[in-house]
């Protein structure tokens, strides 16, 4: 499954369930990096290091990001659902739907309706 960081905003219970469905998250938190505002080119920075994809609600500045710096290993730019299992499956969905997510922009939205 994908080796992914989760940024700081984004929902414990979403990594959480990506955790169950077989991902490998890694959040801000645990990486030692919580109670500070950190850039968004920091993030993307770290989460290359470790060879992850990044999972945000960030999206219009990763998606800058992703046009400046294509060489990442993923960003997963996603809109927030208050629905944290469908966001889940969403994601996994997506994830699941590439053969690689290294140097992919990858947009996950809230289902219509």
């Amino acid at each position: 499954m994908a080796r992914l960081y989760a940024d700081e905003q984004f929902p414990k219970r979403v990594v959480e369930l990506l955790r169950k469905l077989g991902h490998d998250v890694l959040t801000v938190q645990q990486a030692g990096k919580a109670n500070r505002k950190i850039p968004d080119q920091e993030v993307l920075a770290f989460a290359v290091s470790e060879q992850r994809a990044v999972l945000t609600l960030n999206r219009q500045d990763f998606f800058r990001l992703h046009r400046l710096q294509p060489e990442h290993f993923g960003i997963i730019a996603c809109k927030d659902n208050r629905d944290r299992e469908t966001m889940a499956a969403r994601i996994n969905e997506a994830i699941s739907a590439v053969d690689t997510l290294s140097g992919k922009l990858i947009r996950v939205k809230r289902p219509q309706g």
